[in-house]
């Protein structure tokens, strides 16, 4: 496990974006697992500078993302699928057939776990996972359990988490309360693993996740397990370490 330190968000985000950038240039077809929230947003938008500039070509890459409300309408301001198209793949060159995320529109949770699971296994695997970290250690919308999940899961999201999402919504009520996730075994199975924490409130579970004991009330414990992660944090994220 490597980790950057960044002095600060913009530093974090520009870090994190070299290396999604160098894993493009190395391997123009690559597959990129991709995540939403707060968090990436920055190293997004590096992305979409360089691109501009001409330094990044995403006409060749597939990407993956980890989640999906469940019954979340993709045209809900509020849909991951959304928020990917708004922050970056209406911004570059990805071809939208090569754009893939959960079908959170898909009632029935075993055959949309199954079908993503499908989807990814046909791209051959993924080159380059990033990940955020939520405050009780989920990756994905992987919350703590008994145990880690394998494949693509349909989750009960927890209080805290839905908690944390209602300002993106205009009521409590509006909050989806399911989503699914790509699962910790899929995670796992990604060539490299970029995470990306920024803030002194993600401190405290820093030092869990990456110092403390693997267990699933934890669940990005794990990644003490991978053999090829990197982690770029800002200073306040790693006050505690």
């Amino acid at each position: 496990m490597r980790i950057i330190r960044a002095k600060d968000y913009d530093e974090m985000s520009r870090r994190a974006a070299n290396i999604l950038a160098a894993q493009m240039i190395m391997k123009p077809n690559c597959v990129l697992g991709l995540a939403t929230g707060s968090t990436p947003i920055g190293t997004y938008a590096q992305l979409v500078e360089w691109y501009n500039r001409g330094d990044l070509d995403f006409s060749e890459v597939t990407t993956v993302n980890l989640d999906e409300y469940k019954g979340l309408p993709r045209e809900n301001d509020q849909s991951y699928y959304y928020f990917m198209n708004d922050n970056l793949f209406h911004k570059v060159n990805v071809r939208p057939e090569r754009t893939f995320l959960p079908n959170g529109m898909e009632p029935d949770s075993d055959k949309a776990c199954k079908e993503y699971d499908q989807i990814i296994a046909g791209t051959g695997g993924v080159d380059l996972q990033l990940l955020g970290l939520g405050h009780n250690g989920h990756i994905g919308f992987n919350e703590p359990g008994a145990a880690f999940e394998a494949g693509t899961n349909c989750v009960d999201l927890t209080e805290s988490t839905i908690k944390a999402n209602q300002r993106f919504f205009a009521s409590m009520d509006e909050v989806p309360k399911q989503a699914y996730t790509m699962g910790i075994g899929t995670i796992m199975r990604a060539k490299k693993i970029l995470v990306v924490v920024s803030g002194e409130d993600k401190a405290e579970i820093v030092k869990k996740a990456f110092f403390g004991p693997i267990t699933p009330q934890v669940p990005a414990s794990v990644l003490q397990l991978h053999g090829d992660v990197t982690i770029v944090a800002d200073e306040a994220a790693l006050s505690l370490i």
